[in-house]
């Protein structure tokens, strides 16, 4: 296969932006197997947990519902009224309940990707109506899992709750001998056993779903190499106009430097390689600070700039290979320079002050260029 056609293949991962534009519009994996089990087992427990409170809470509620008052015989039209009463009550009996499984719909959204609100996915989608995308909902890949899955339900739900009732057939049996009382004490005690079956066996299905459903939103985000070079061209910018940038970037630095040269004290060259200006100012700093610094070219420019404004000029080849190795522009001098800088400017110093006589003559400047680290 040509490289054009494999550059059209969705291979590569997705990258962090294209998580989070997903997100922002919405598109974030869903388990329904996974809402639906949270759901209906934390409703399964909740009754386990607070049989007794609801029990008695609906009890109460039925012999009111079964013994009307007199007074409704008497004013029909106030039914209605009662019945919205009976209503309310009822709510208020089974509203522990009720709770449970509000706060269990959170789970699986927090489970599979977080609690998340777009207005982007609450806008009309007229792709949607699109034939074709329903076709290859129905006749798809998509619609082959949502198959399996419920070939699935009917496996685990079925196998779960056929044990339960092959196990609890005589106890079903002996219901019919029981007091009312106690049939329906067992009766209840059974069917919340079918229950917990039942629950079980949707939070297996549950747990094969979401991570399935969580693949197969990272497999639909993947991304082409195309598309990958594209993102990162348009969130990091592109190499052209970065070069562009960082062209721009020398050019401002480099004139800065230029126009600092004058005012330097010395300037420090390898003699035609390397040239490092230095300036000096005794009370407002604490070292010689390096002003302008380069490298052929510009140390041929940096040099120039010099003679043209009579700053001195003094041939150092070891100290200044060093300077320009471990100097920073715009900051003080290394501190294992000291000696070998203040040797310079102490020479320079003489220099300005000579006037008649023979001139001073240059001292050497022993440095070592490459200091602990040794020769590179």
């Amino acid at each position: 296969m040509s490289e054009n056609d494999q550059s059209g293949e969705k291979t590569e991962l997705p990258t962090e932006k294209r998580l989070r534009d997903a997100r922002e519009q919405g598109n974030i994996p869903r388990s329904r197997e996974l809402a639906t089990a949270a759901v209906f087992s934390a409703g399964v427990l909740a009754i386990y947990a607070m049989a007794g409170t609801i029990g008695s809470g609906t009890r109460s509620w039925l012999r009111g519902a079964l013994t009307p008052e007199a007074a409704l015989f008497r004013n029909p039209d106030a039914l209605f009224g009662h019945a919205g009463w009976l209503l309310l009550k009822l709510m208020v009996a089974i509203s522990p309940l009720i709770l449970v499984c509000v706060l269990a719909s959170f789970v699986a959204p927090v489970v599979m990707g977080g609690l998340r609100v777009s207005q982007k996915a609450l806008m009309p989608d007229f792709n949607r109506l699109n034939p074709m995308n329903g076709l290859k909902r129905q006749y798809g890949p998509e619609a082959l899992a949502e198959l399996a899955k419920s070939l699935l339900r009917i496996v685990f739900v079925g196998t779960a709750a056929g044990l339960c009732m092959w196990h609890g057939m005589d106890r079903l049996r002996g219901l019919l001998r029981m007091p009312l009382e106690s049939a329906a004490s067992s009766g209840f005690g059974f069917t919340l056993q079918l229950l917990l079956a039942t629950a079980g066996a949707m939070c297996l299905l549950a747990a094969i779903d979401a991570p399935y459903q969580k693949w197969n939103w990272l497999r639909k985000l993947k991304m082409t190499r195309e598309e990958l070079k594209r993102e990162l061209k348009e969130s990091e910018g592109s190499p052209e106009i970065k070069g562009r940038i960082r062209q721009m970037q020398m050019q401002l630095s480099q004139r800065r430097m230029m126009e600092a040269v004058p005012s330097a004290d010395v300037v420090v060259v390898n003699p035609t390689h390397y040239a490092v200006a230095l300036k000096y100012e005794g009370g407002r700093m604490n070292a010689p600070t390096v002003v302008a610094r380069g490298v052929d070219e510009l140390a041929l420019r940096i040099r120039q700039v010099a003679d043209g404004n009579k700053v001195a000029i003094v041939s150092a080849p070891p100290l200044a290979r060093a300077l320009y190795r471990e100097g920073q522009l715009g900051k003080e001098i290394p501190v294992r320079l000291y000696s070998a800088v203040a040797q310079v400017l102490s020479y320079v110093y003489q220099l300005r002050q000579w006037r008649t006589g023979p001139m001073p003559a240059q001292p050497p400047f022993e440095v070592d260029e490459f200091g602990k680290a040794g020769t590179p």
